[in-house]
């Protein structure tokens, strides 16, 4: 049973996503503010923090800063719920760390599926498996760590799976829609500018092997060998 820690301060709305989730067999807490947030998650490490733009004590996305700096913490998905809908703050939630994006008014059926869908694709690290190399790259799928020329470089959990799809599938080309279906889970409640976005980010997390996530333009992203070259 996936655990879920629901933070926002409209009490209604939180209740009515509390049962809906509970109803779906989610175990739930909710918390009104960013510190009674910071300090459920601490208390119980959630697989999924939903998580409001607009607290009372704090902005939601300072909260998933901190959040991310916590290495106990830093691997928990975070979806960011908000009112606000401009493609500004929808950056500024994905630099910090979310892993997705829910605009209010929303349908709740809807959320839960979209949160049943990211549980899904992020799964739990599979053991056994050999690190992922690639020049400078070392991507260890067992113990979910990212190294770049020897140095951890911390990924959120979206990041990592997007990281290792591309690095499995080294020079072939992936389309937006191939990302979205098979890293996010899901068909076409995401815009595909949030995988730029997304992508944008791990590149800048490449230090300097950047140039090795490569944009073909007008299709998608593929990552070179760079042995090949």
């Amino acid at each position: 049973m996936s655990h879920v820690l629901i933070v926002d301060d409209e009490r209604d709305l939180a209740e009515l996503i509390d049962f809906n989730l509970q109803a779906a067999g989610f175990s739930t807490q909710v918390a009104a503010t960013g510190g009674a947030a910071l300090s459920a998650a601490r208390q119980q490490r959630p697989e999924l923090i939903l998580l409001d733009l607009m607290l009372p004590d704090m902005p939601g996305t300072e909260v998933c800063r901190q959040l991310r700096a916590e290495t106990h913490l830093r691997d928990v998905l975070i979806v960011m719920l908000t009112a606000k809908g401009e493609e500004a703050d929808r950056v500024r939630g994905f630099e910090v760390g979310a892993d997705d994006y829910v605009t209010k008014p929303f349908s709740v059926r809807e959320l839960v599926l979209r949160l049943k869908a990211i549980l899904r694709r992020s799964g739990a690290p599979q053991q056994g498996l050999a690190p992922l190399t690639l020049g400078p790259l070392k991507l260890d799928v067992s113990a979910h760590r990212f190294y770049v020329e020897g140095k951890e470089v911390p990924l959120t959990a979206l990041e990592f799976r997007l990281l290792a799809h591309l690095m499995t599938r080294v020079g072939r080309v992936q389309t937006r829609e191939q990302l979205l279906e098979e890293v996010w889970g899901l068909s076409s409640t995401l815009e595909t500018r949030t995988i730029d976005t997304h992508v944008m980010r791990l590149r800048d997390k490449l230090g300097p092997a950047r140039s090795l996530l490569e944009t073909v333009r007008g299709i998608g992203y593929r990552i070179l060998d760079p042995s090949a070259a």
